[in-house]
């Protein structure tokens, strides 16, 4: 699992790299810029997924593997429809929404270029994800590592053959990472559909799967009672990103470099406590569909254990070395030290971040979703947009960044309070 998520975000890593080296720290700001509303739109995907995964978890635990396929159909359906109305509706006003933004003028162009081209193809990009985050409710970590093995070399080739129009195609400029991430999600899910298939995979886009691809509505109720506040959620995480995007904006073309190359630091400290997180759900989930309720703390207190040990090997080896990290994105040296203060405020804070993680993933397993759901929104709401207003008007850039730290707490405390009061006294049972 951490394998994959390291994968998955190395591709974006690495176009990052090519275009900040290859072009320029503008080229890597116009990127970034646009990686909070990418992550509005992936989020509404992501949500859903995450609450079909507990329903495919459960019915896989309780070994009914049609159930598993139908469940996991009627998924893609929803979410690949979802996919083409952004590539419809939101194509066409890309400027607009980049302008709103606050964009420096600088990195304008090259943030609509790379913008258009991603939401154009979104439809693509929703079917590689979805596939392998419901690939993991059945236990299988092992496919989508691959599938982001082929991913990220199809990438790693494709973007500076673009950036320095080989091919038969002159300079893409900031698109060539667009572009080239379009062609390796649209091979992946074509080699996905063959591998699941040629194995007989529970999941494979056979006879039976695609005839339940006509939505289950009953499945698809439920799917989204689950999704939707995990969904929330992460919307509301996206709308706080792009108010702090807008306030880092403020300050230029640098500081919106530093905090694209920030994001990308903490995605990989991250991934420990994400996918020890994930796991938890998973198990839990496996658990409450086979009855074996009695496992759960055991698997709560080995990913607590896991995400100590993991994510603070992490963490602390990032603050050993932040600056030859940090030195990989960029070339500027003022640029450079920013990035390396601004990355000490909220590295710590990570161990914290996996630990409320694991304790809503557990929750999640069995169902409760809306109040960590709403504990962790009200995180976001009350702690991180007014400290990081208030921040940046009383510490400049270092006040915005804060916020993350003091968010990343309250999500602990809130969550931990939840499960010790409430929900390890009631009564846990299967959904499907």
């Amino acid at each position: 699992m951490m394998l994959s998520n390291i994968l998955q975000a190395l591709s974006g890593t690495i176009n990052n790299i090519y275009l900040g080296q290859m072009i320029g720290t503008a080229a890597l700001a116009s990127a970034s810029v646009f990686f909070p509303i990418l992550f509005f739109f992936i989020a509404l995907i992501m949500g859903t997924g995450a609450g079909a995964s507990v329903l495919i978890g459960q019915a896989w635990g309780a070994g009914e593997r049609d159930r598993v396929k139908v469940i996991a159909a009627t998924t893609m359906t929803a979410a690949l429809a979802f996919g083409v109305f952004i590539a419809v509706a939101m194509t066409p006003f890309t400027r607009l929404v980049m302008t709103a933004f606050g964009t420096p003028a600088n990195v304008l162009p090259g943030a609509i270029a790379y913008a258009t081209v991603i939401l154009s193809f979104m439809p693509v990009l929703v079917a590689f994800l979805l596939f392998t985050q419901l690939l993991r409710g059945v236990g299988d970590t092992v496919t989508p590592l691959k599938a982001l093995a082929v991913s990220i070399s199809i990438a790693m080739v494709l973007t500076p053959l673009l950036i320095r129009g080989r091919l038969g195609l002159p300079p893409l400029g900031v698109a060539s990472a667009a572009w080239a991430g379009v062609a390796s999600w649209t091979l992946t899910v074509g080699w996905m559909v063959w591998y699941l298939r040629r194995r007989d995979h529970p999941l494979a886009p056979d006879a039976v799967f695609l005839r339940a691809m006509w939505p289950n509505l009953s499945i698809l109720k439920l799917v989204l009672r689950l999704g939707v506040p995990a969904a929330v959620q992460m919307v509301i995480m996206a709308l706080a990103e792009m108010v702090l995007l807008g306030l880092v904006n403020r300050y230029g073309s640098d500081a919106t470099a530093a905090y694209g190359a920030v994001n990308q630091v903490l995605a990989y400290v991250q991934f420990p406590a994400i996918s020890v997180a994930i796991t938890t759900s998973i198990l839990s989930s496996q658990a409450i569909g086979a009855g074996r309720v009695e496992s759960l703390p055991g698997i709560l207190r080995t990913g607590m254990l896991f995400n100590l040990v993991l994510t603070g090997t992490l963490v602390l080896l990032a603050y050993l070395f932040s600056r030859s990290i940090v030195s990989l994105f960029l070339t500027t040296d003022g640029v450079i030290g920013l990035t390396q203060s601004l990355l000490h405020i909220v590295l710590w804070s990570v161990v914290a971040y996996g630990a409320a993680g694991i304790l809503s993933g557990q929750m999640r397993a069995s169902g409760d979703v809306l109040v960590p759901t709403s504990l962790s929104v009200v995180a976001i709401v009350l702690v991180e947009v007014p400290v990081a207003w208030i921040g940046s008007r009383m510490m400049g850039i270092d006040g915005v960044w804060i916020a993350y730290p003091l968010t990343f707490m309250a999500m602990l405390l809130f969550q931990g309070l939840y499960y010790r009061t409430v929900w390890r006294h009631k009564t846990i049972t299967r959904l499907v």
